[in-house]
């Protein structure tokens, strides 16, 4: 079974009153090219994500957007400890009327409350932290969510371009099998077009048999495709074979060895009517090609 790379997944958990919400796409890419939005308390975790993506999804252009929301307002800059905001605007309050500063802004305040760093408390610290892991536990679990539709994604897909392959490949065979009747039919035609290119000439039936079975003889061996003719039999055979496996390089390649085996039959052939089932087996390569480059 083969896999494309296009894929989409997504999927979305709660935490208290936190809304988490993860979408993983992926896009055909010969490399690993991994994107990932993450919020700043959890960037340390982007490691992790990147690592899963690559063992799950393996290769492509993948992106991976984490959205943290709270009362519908986004909430990813920090995670603070609860009731610590509070705290901090109250002692400052307090610091400010001690001091006997009058018409306080408590707007200014309350933004600089936002803003001050936890003051050297180890329990808020380890508080922190711990909201930290429980919120990593659950986002985890969304990651892997997301990333398992997406691989359904890319399996649905990847059996879509699979039947196209075997339709693509049948086509080939099809015009495969019209070149072997053509080509039974060819050579006597080669043998009679050189004897009347030599009557043409002036030259009576008088000539030279032996000399000219010699020069039929070259001109048969020059043009013959058996060879051509087996070796893509049997690579036409493999890539269905390969279709299995599920290997999207093995299947380039073996597109690539298809493609050189048309085109020396059609420069070798000789012959109109070979030379248009070719340029028929070659339309339906390319549209082979241009699938194996979206193929995992």
């Amino acid at each position: 079974m083969i896999y494309s790379m296009t894929g989409f997944g997504k999927s979305q958990k709660e935490l208290q009153d936190l809304q988490i919400r993860v979408e993983v796409k992926s896009l055909n890419s010969k490399f690993t090219d991994i994107f990932c939005r993450v919020p700043k308390s959890l960037s340390a975790k982007e490691i992790d994500i990147r690592n899963y993506l690559t063992q799950q999804l393996e290769r492509g252009k993948m992106e991976l957007n984490l959205h943290l929301q709270k009362n519908n307002e986004n909430v990813e800059q920090s995670i603070l400890p609860q009731g610590q905001i509070a705290t901090y605007f109250t002692e400052l309050k307090r610091f400010a009327t001690e001091l006997g500063i009058s018409n306080i802004d408590e707007n200014a305040l309350y933004l600089q409350a936002m803003s001050m760093p936890s003051l050297n408390s180890s329990d808020h610290s380890q508080d922190n932290e711990e909201e930290i892991e429980a919120l990593w536990k659950v986002v985890f679990e969304a990651v892997q969510e997301a990333v398992k539709e997406c691989k359904e994604f890319r399996a649905r897909e990847g059996k879509v371009v699979e039947d196209k392959f075997r339709e693509y490949i049948a086509a080939i065979k099809s015009g495969l099998a019209q070149v072997l009747e053509q080509d039974k039919i060819r050579m006597p035609g080669i043998r009679e077009r050189m004897r009347n290119a030599l009557l043409e000439l002036g030259l009576k039936e008088d000539f030279d048999k032996n000399r000219f079975e010699q020069e039929v003889v070259y001109y048969i061996e020059k043009f013959d495709i058996s060879e051509e003719k087996v070796r893509l039999a049997t690579h036409l055979d493999y890539f269905i074979e390969i279709l299995e496996e599920g290997n999207g390089k093995k299947l380039n390649f073996m597109a690539q060895e298809i493609g050189r085996e048309i085109n020396t039959i059609g420069s070798k052939a000789n012959d109109s009517t070979i030379q248009r089932l070719v340029v028929n087996m070659k339309d339906e390569l390319e549209k082979i090609k241009e699938q194996t480059a979206n193929v995992l």
